[in-house]
């Protein structure tokens, strides 16, 4: 039967009453409307209700308008996690325009790269940011964005560089301005960058529906229900805060700003506040542990927290619990919009003694509930792995919360995409449950002799002595067995251990090949979002894999 023929497509066609493209523009719009005196944010003694929060993103949405800026144009945002962060997230889009959050933690080739390639017209900075933004200017080959201070009252230093500051621009702008909604929900909502250890990084484009649906499922996985007092942990440049500043609009809650990680500032937010939710990398959970005011046992808030890592350390897992924090991991890359799966609790899990609630809580797990499939797959076969446990393959995901693909590089965008799902280069197995579980980075897999060797396993078990706060493994080339596990570990302030401790631990738990046969102590580089940067370990111990890092 041909579609013309069907009859449930004769005179029944999509109108404005029956359809409206999907957009988190829309959640902003009606917690304004259903709640309006319903406290939307706070920071640093400062409070908005979400109908002060819709009339304040109104207002830049029309001053930005009123600077030329709408369709396809791009917005940039060099902002930590301050209350103008969550507005731009509503206000850029309500001009049909896309918002690129900078890395705050950038230097100025890259944030140059970044605006440029992107061809952003305005950019928003915090006085923090202006040295490196001014040199990124003049580095830029092409037009330069208008720039818009944002002062911060908690922050002393910096200096102004641009032609208005932010809460002036709000002043001038209409209340009654209209947003312009994307004529399609596959319209681009963001473009945030990957990582680009080397060379430059990819542009990920998403898009309105994506955005939505992904908000939607962080409130199903991470089990928020209504009015959720939400602490801004999670560095909201990073994937666009994993869509939380829509997410929070959705559940009319609340959010908590918070400019900078710090353990004792945290513990005072949760205390306030009330806090009930929060977001992290598992360097962020480790810091709170490890903190020496963390509340313990029955003087300490439960807070719900999702963590994000290829494998969370079964100690973190741990850990949290005895502060008061129950973790949910969920897992994700930037083209999936942050977080897309979720290791789905199950009946009776908070029965199981510690360590092993914690090995079954640290499995990269199922699709979020709006996403349509993350599974692993033999890339050369395309067919999905077996059951076992054993049997390596990728990780992909397809679905709606895919990005769009990236932003001027269609062989990029084709090679992700290829054989109908996004190849995220993360290596894994499929449980019996069907629960995926990363094994490692294709680049971080370590061949020792012919066998592989998983550097998130060796981690794992580093990170169960007592000593350590911090660790990392990589290949360090070895003339008898190829490449050999280096481990680099960060030890907890005033404690102590050697290398042949720290070998002998690890040999203690696991077979002999797989232990690390170097140990360097120091601090561990991370990125401003608690990721380890092991190509920088690579580099330092000379593997051949530096340069694919």
């Amino acid at each position: 039967m041909s579609e013309r023929q069907n009859p449930y497509n004769i005179g029944l066609d999509k109108t404005q009453a029956n359809y409206v493209p999907l957009s988190p523009l829309s959640f902003l719009a009606r917690s304004a409307a259903v709640y309006p005196n319903h406290v939307s944010t706070v920071y640093e003694g400062r409070s908005f209700t979400w109908a002060q929060t819709y009339e304040r993103c109104r207002r830049l949405a029309s001053y930005l308008a009123g600077k030329g800026i709408g369709v396809g144009d791009t917005v940039a945002a060099m902002l930590p996690n301050i209350p103008a962060m969550n507005e731009v997230h509503f206000a850029v889009p309500m001009t049909g325009a896309v918002l690129n959050a900078l890395n705050i933690r950038l230097d100025a080739p890259s944030i140059a790269f970044q605006l440029d390639h992107g061809a952003a017209k305005i950019i928003l900075v915090d006085p923090e940011f202006s040295g490196v933004i001014t040199d990124a200017l003049a580095q830029m080959s092409g037009p330069k964005p208008f720039v818009i201070d944002v002062d911060d009252a908690a922050f002393k230093g910096g200096k102004r560089i641009g032609e208005i500051e932010y809460e002036a621009a709000v002043a001038q702008g209409d209340p009654a301005f209209t947003a312009i909604p994307p004529q399609d929900e596959w319209d681009a909502i963001a473009l945030s960058y990957t990582s680009g250890t080397t060379g430059n990084p990819k542009g990920v484009v998403t898009h309105h529906r994506g955005a939505y649906l992904n908000a939607v499922s962080n409130i199903l996985a991470g089990n928020l229900g209504q009015h959720p007092v939400y602490l801004w942990t999670l560095p909201m440049f990073h994937c666009n805060g994993w869509c939380f500043p829509w997410t929070i609009a959705a559940a009319a809650g609340i959010n908590v700003c918070l400019r900078k990680v710090e353990p004792t500032k945290i513990f005072e937010l949760i205390r306030q506040h009330g806090v009930t939710h929060m977001c992290g990398a598992p360097i962020v959970y480790n810091t709170l542990i490890n903190a020496p005011d963390a509340p313990k046992g029955n003087a300490a808030r439960r807070v719900v927290g999702l963590i994000a890592g290829a494998a969370p350390p079964v100690a973190v897992l741990e850990g949290a619990e005895n502060i008061g924090i129950k973790l949910t991991h969920v897992y994700g890359l930037t083209e999936v919009y942050g977080p897309a799966s979720v290791c789905a609790e199950q009946p009776g899990w908070d029965d199981l003694p510690a360590a092993e609630r914690a090995r079954m809580k640290r499995r990269q797990g199922v699709p979020y509930p709006l996403e349509e499939s993350v599974t692993v797959i033999n890339p050369q076969t395309m067919q999905e792995v077996p059951r076992d446990g054993e049997t390596i393959g990728e990780v992909m995901f397809r679905g709606n919360i895919v990005m769009k693909g990236y932003l001027k590089n269609e062989k990029a965008t084709k090679e992700a995409f290829e054989g109908g799902w996004f190849h995220t280069g993360d290596l894994g197995v499929l449980d019996e449950h069907g629960y995926v579980i990363i094994k490692d980075r294709s680049k971080d897999i370590i061949i020792s002799g012919g066998e592989n060797i998983s550097s998130v396993e060796v981690e794992d078990i580093l990170y169960k002595h007592p000593a350590v706060l911090f660790a990392a493994v990589v290949a360090k080339p070895d003339p008898k067995w190829g490449e050999v596990p280096c481990a680099f570990v960060e030890l907890k302030d005033g404690a102590s251990a050697s290398e042949a401790e720290i070998i002998a631990f690890c040999r203690s738990y696991m077979s002999g090949f797989k232990t690390p046969k170097a140990v360097v102590f120091g601090p561990i580089p991370k990125t401003s979002t608690g990721k380890i940067q092991k190509f920088l370990l690579r580099n330092e111990v000379g593997s051949a894999k530096a340069i694919s890092a």
